[in-house]
């Protein structure tokens, strides 16, 4: 048998390597376009439901549109444009307009978990995702059927 030459050898591995270095580029690429790292917030339960706020670094003057899920279900959409001064404050915005309230209501007694995505659209607004805000948010429905915070 022939023993194959030694710069068909390092063509091989320089293919390899140019190939692995153009796949990783386009993964990055399509990581930043569809999922951004950009969307910053928090949640809290309030007396009424979910409140907090969302900020996208990449345009800090937009207005994020935000989605609630609760126990994996879709409950609500909003934007997130109410005042919102200790954002400001704190350096995460702008300006204070990045608040949002979502009232919960017809919930069963007993646990349940919040999450509160940032939807990002890409490609001409041909494509959506969700990016968690925060953490997950754990909470009760209390006997009156008003919700309670896990600090609380």
């Amino acid at each position: 048998m022939k023993k194959p030459s030694t710069s068909l050898v390092h063509i091989l591995i320089g293919k390899s390597i140019l190939e692995t270095l153009l796949v990783g580029t386009l993964a990055v690429f399509t990581y930043i376009t569809i999922l951004p790292p950009y969307f910053h917030g928090w949640g809290e339960i309030t007396e009424t439901g979910v409140s907090g706020w969302a900020v996208n670094h990449a345009e800090p003057w937009a207005r994020v549109e935000i989605q609630l899920f609760i126990d994996g279900r879709f409950i609500a959409q909003s934007v997130a444009n109410k005042s919102r001064p200790d954002v400001l404050a704190a350096g995460w915005s702008k300006d204070e307009w990045h608040g949002y309230v979502i009232p919960i209501s017809s919930l069963a007694q007993g646990t349940h978990e919040a999450r509160v995505y940032a939807l990002h659209h890409s490609g001409e607004g041909a494509r959506k995702s969700l990016q968690l805000l925060g953490s997950p948010i754990p909470f009760s429905i209390d006997a009156n059927g008003k919700p309670v915070g896990a600090g609380h």
